[in-house]
C-alpha cells in the first residue's frame, strides 16, 4: 500500500495517526502543494479531485480520509479503533459524518480562511465566509461540549476513528478567531489528543524530504 501525503495536511495527519495506532507500515509519497504536485496530470489520474490523502492498494485508489481509515482499520483484526460490533460502528460512523458535514466543515474552513490563506497563500480571508463559519461553530461546538461531559472520548471508553476525525484540525484551534472559553470539555479533549503519541508523531516535520508544510 502507498499513501500520497502533503506534509502538515490535517486530513493526512488523520490517516497517519491511524496508521501509527494500528502499527501498520506502508509507503508514503510526499507531495508538495506549493510546487503544484497535486495539479499534475499524474496525480489527477490517481485522484481526480486533486486532494490528499490518497491510499493506493493494488488496483484500488481510495480517496477521502475517513474512508481510508475505515479501510485501514479493517486490515487489523480485533482492533478497537473500528470494532466489529454493529452498534459501535454505527456510532463511530455517525461522528465521522457529523465532523465532515458540520463541525469540521466550519472549523476547517475557518482555519483555511484565517490561518492558511494569509500565512501560506498571501491571500485575504473571505470575511462573510469567516462569519458563517463562526456562526456554525456556535451551533455545533455546544453539541460536542455536551457530549464530552464526563467522558474522555466520543464512543466507548477509548480512542476510535471518531476521535482522530473530530480532532484532526487540532493544530489550528488556538489560531482561529473563535472564543473557546465556554467549551472547557472541548479544550481538554484537544489536549488529550495532543498528548496521544500516535497523533503527536504526525506533527509537521519540515525536514521530511525537504517538503514544505501546508
Amino acid at each position: 500500500m502507498k499513501l500520497f501525503y502533503v506534509n502538515g495536511s490535517p486530513n493526512c495527519r488523520k490517516v497517519h495517526a491511524v496508521l501509527n495506532h494500528l502499527g501498520l507500515q506502508i509507503d508514503i509519497e510526499y507531495l508538495d502543494f506549493f510546487d503544484g504536485d497535486l495539479a499534475s496530470a499524474e496525480f489527477g489520474e490517481i485522484n481526480p479531485n486533486r486532494m490528499v490523502p490518497v491510499l493506493v492498494d493494488g488496483d484500488l485508489n481510495l480517496w477521502e480520509s475517513n474512508a481510508i481509515n475505515q479501510y485501514l482499520a479493517d486490515q487489523v483484526p480485533g482492533n478497537t479503533l473500528f470494532p466489529r460490533d454493529q452498534k459501535s460502528r454505527a456510532d463511530i460512523v455517525r461522528w465521522l459524518c457529523w465532523e465532515l458535514a458540520h463541525y469540521n466543515q466550519a472549523l476547517g474552513t475557518l482555519s483555511f480562511e484565517t490561518v492558511a490563506k494569509p500565512n501560506f497563500l498571501g491571500q485575504e480571508p473571505n470575511q462573510p465566509l469567516v462569519g458563517w463559519c463562526i456562526e456554525r461553530l456556535n451551533l455545533y461546538a455546544p453539541v460536542l461540549e455536551t457530549h464530552l461531559q464526563e467522558r474522555d472520548y466520543l464512543v466507548g471508553d477509548g480512542l476510535t476513528l471518531a476521535d482522530y476525525a473530530v480532532a484532526h484540525v487540532e493544530m489550528f484551534v488556538d489560531a482561529v478567531p473563535f472564543d473557546w472559553t465556554d467549551y472547557p470539555n472541548i479544550t481538554a479533549y484537544y489536549q488529550r489528543m495532543r498528548d496521544n503519541p500516535h497523533w503527536a508523531n504526525t506533527a509537521v516535520k519540515p525536514e521530511v524530504m525537504g517538503r514544505r508544510p501546508f
